[in-house]
């Protein structure tokens, strides 16, 4: 019966320890915010990306007015306060993965595809969108939302450069 509870008890420990590792290790993830670190985008670039990649057929974008002779049925408003989008990292992922999250208060049938999937999938905007007019539709975007927390910069955000002289900063 000692050996039992002995058991019990170390069973015990390895758990509790398991789960204040993890909680340790969500906690410093909080601190670095969004774990995404892209260059450094430009809101006018991204506005103009916006209406170039015709994301305005389907959003809506305070102060944006859409030139499209076309539109989608429901339109999904984005900007101002949410709840959803709170980081950086939270608007690359609605954009590289848009049924990673379906939008709520709209009806399913209305933004899905098989209930499941954004009809955004199917505009197969990631084939054509470049990196940087990501990086400067993120701007954009995050400049519109009233929550959203800037990108964590890490301090080794230097890159290689060519110029004589000047040495990047060393990774840590």
């Amino acid at each position: 019966m000692k050996g039992q509870q002995t058991h019990f008890l170390e069973r015990l420990w390895r758990i509790l320890a398991v789960v204040l590792s993890a909680a340790a290790l969500q906690a410093c993830a909080a601190q670095m915010r969004s774990g995404i670190y892209l260059p450094e985008g430009d809101a006018d670039k991204g506005r103009q990306a916006f209406a170039e990649l015709k994301c305005d057929a389907c959003h809506d974008v305070k102060g944006f007015d859409s030139v499209l002779p076309f539109g989608a049925a429901t339109r999904v408003r984005l900007g101002g306060q949410t709840v959803r989008i709170k980081t950086y990292g939270d608007l690359v992922t609605s954009i590289v993965n848009p049924s990673h999250q379906i939008v709520r208060d709209y009806p399913r049938e209305a933004v899905t595809t098989d209930g499941v999937s954004s009809k955004m999938s199917l505009s197969h905007v990631n084939a054509v969108m470049t990196v940087q007019q990501l990086v400067d539709v993120v701007a954009f975007l995050q400049s519109e939302y009233e929550l959203v927390q800037p990108p964590f910069m890490p301090h080794w955000e230097s890159y290689p450069t060519n110029e004589p002289g000047v040495f990047p900063r060393p990774r840590p």
